[in-house]
């Protein structure tokens, strides 16, 4: 057992500790690979790996917990413990990561009136009963018993939120409650704004920020009473969200300058070490003056790629690194290949329309109904009508609308409307057969992580479709959270331009990484084997989603492609390189 102090530095028994992190997100990387990145870590000359944990993931249902093969946070912390590692824990119920919700449950939005991360009691009571599974899961780890466990984290960059000092006192007080010994710490933006609203007695602030160092430790001294300076989120890259233009990457020469100065003046989490992927549907989005769901690829231009790969970035920080302490000679013990397979043909396929009923159960409302309202969380909603009492159809407008509605009149998409073109009035001028067929496919895009826009989250259609100028009545909604591919029935019929399933199987002598190209495919997501490895779009940047060896098998495998915009060249590509943009 050891004691872990806050001082004038950091002291580990004692001793003055420098701590020198990465964060490798557990959850975004497939456990068999959870050695190689953290070995790689070590071997930079890193003594310390962080992560957040994602309530929305461990507890995707009110009640229902999960903490098995990609969740086994308890496996990830035994795991740095055999490397060597200290381990810093960020168990807030938001964590923003760029995950979706920022980590909150979306079944907190089945409530009306939830205020989130303040102090609202309904949002603190399954605050408190999700911290009584999981603190359980990480106490035992604490240096105080024996474990790697260092640190954990009070909230998550609250300043940039709200101000609600009570709430923070709140989280604080059912972390000691639950068994929490090791110092606590916040994070924030090293503005006073920030670090006035974020900060809380009794926790170290630390800031959150990719440049600047000396500058922003200057600020931060102001607030740390003499305590120790950390970047808990040294960024060394950026995301990337659809449509951007292409991937982001940071400058390398500064960055290294500033890891440098980190290192001379206090200490540094490395954000991100490895990125890895917003696998499913998980990535977030972020909202300012438009909507910009983030891409599958977390890579980050992290100092380790999406699929694991040691960069130039690498390199250069362990000669940093090197100056303020002694490397590690390691040996990799995982053996990673990267794998080609060459151009598969869909052997079958079937439209969304057609095979409906063996995925989803519909469910008849007045009214449409958000996706929280029907108990979904993510992926895609249908909502269908008969045009009963239109003589044509003129126009439509979707009221409480989010993200993105693909409009089909009898099996014929009529128009794609997405973000703020939701909030509009669309004209349509069609001639429409009385009790005409309307389908309105919805798709989550990922729900907003960051800022105000996350109390108004729900997808789907939480208030009305206008038609013809008045609200129209009489749907049947079907959630397809795509959780069920092996259902799809493709004996049903296909019909070309709509929504459809494309199933594609190839054979595997030798497993490896790939890459699945959807170069000519419009819009969706892909299924290996049953597991969702993200979305795809023709916009860019990314172009090439990433498919862990893991998710493979010796013999036949399967692929399942869902596409929403009628654009399938009917091919796709697994090949050994990424192309992200």
């Amino acid at each position: 057992m050891s004691t872990f102090e806050i001082r004038d530095n950091f002291y580990l028994d004692g001793e003055p500790v420098r701590i020198i992190s990465g964060a490798v997100h557990y959850f975004r990387i497939v456990p068999q690979y959870w050695r190689d990145r953290l070995e790689k870590l070590k071997s930079m000359g890193c003594n310390t790996v962080e992560t957040y944990i994602p309530w929305n993931m461990h507890e995707q249902e009110k009640g229902q917990f999960r903490f098995q093969g990609m969740l086994d946070i308890e496996g990830f912390i035994r795991l740095a413990r055999e490397l060597g590692l200290y381990v810093i824990v960020r168990p807030s119920p938001y964590i923003c990561a760029e995950w979706e919700f920022g980590g909150l449950p979306a079944w907190l939005l089945r409530e009306d009136g939830m205020r989130l991360r303040v102090s609202y009691g309904p949002f603190l009571r399954h605050v408190e009963e999700y911290y009584k599974v999981l603190l359980p899961k990480l106490t035992p780890w604490q240096c105080t018993k024996g474990g790697p466990v260092i640190l954990m984290q009070v909230e998550n960059e609250y300043g940039y939120y709200a101000n609600d000092r009570g709430y923070l006192e709140e989280i604080r007080k059912l972390m000691r409650r639950g068994g929490v010994e090791v110092p606590l710490v916040t994070s924030d933006g090293p503005f006073p704004e920030s670090l006035n609203g974020g900060m809380l007695p009794g926790a170290l602030p630390t800031g959150n920020f990719g440049s600047r160092t000396e500058e922003r430790f200057g600020t931060l001294r102001q607030y740390t009473e003499g305590g120790p300076l950390m970047c808990t989120e040294f960024w060394v890259g950026w995301f990337d969200h659809w449509g951007n233009g292409g991937h982001m990457r940071g400058n390398l020469e500064e960055s290294v300058k500033d890891l440098d100065k980190m290192l001379e003046l206090g200490h540094v989490n490395i954000y991100m070490f490895e990125g890895g992927t917003n696998f499913g549907f998980m990535n977030g989005s972020n909202y300012y003056d438009e909507l910009t769901p983030d891409v599958t690829s977390y890579d980050y231009d992290a100092v380790l790629t999406e699929d694991g790969r040691i960069t130039e970035k690498y390199r250069r920080y362990r000669e940093v690194i090197g100056k303020y302490a002694v490397l590690p000679e390691m040996e990799f013990s995982t053996e990673i290949r990267r794998k080609s397979y060459g151009t598969l043909e869909a052997c079958e396929k079937v439209s969304l329309a057609s095979t409906l009923d063996s995925i989803s159960k519909g469910t008849e409302s007045v009214w449409p109904q958000s996706m929280e309202r029907l108990g979904q969380n993510y992926g895609y909603i249908l909502y269908r009508t008969t045009l009963h009492t239109e003589e044509n159809l003129e126009k439509i407008r979707l009221w409480g609308a989010n993200d993105r509605a693909d409009i089909l009149l009898d099996d014929k998409l009529i128009a794609t409307l997405y973000d703020r073109e939701l909030l509009k009035e669309r004209e349509l001028n069609l001639p429409a057969r009385r009790d005409a067929r309307l389908d309105i496919l919805m798709e989550n895009m990922g729900r907003v992580n960051f800022g105000p826009y996350m109390e108004r989250q729900r997808k789907g259609i939480d208030q009305c479709v206008q038609i013809n100028g008045h609200m129209h009545n009489h749907w049947v909604q079907y959630p397809l959270p795509l959780d069920n591919v092996d259902k799809v029935d493709f004996d049903r019929e296909y019909l070309p331009g709509t929504p459809a399933f494309y199933r594609f199987v190839f054979n595997v002598e030798e497993i490896g990484d790939t890459f699945l190209d959807f170069e000519g495919w419009g819009k969706g997501c892909a299924f290996v084997n049953g597991f969702n490895i993200g979305r795809f779009w023709e916009i860019g940047p990314q172009k090439r989603l990433y498919i862990p060896g893991p998710l493979l098998r010796e013999g036949e495998n399967e692929i399942i492609l869902f596409e929403t915009e009628g654009k399938a060249p009917g091919t796709i590509a697994l090949q050994g390189e990424p192309d992200i943009g």
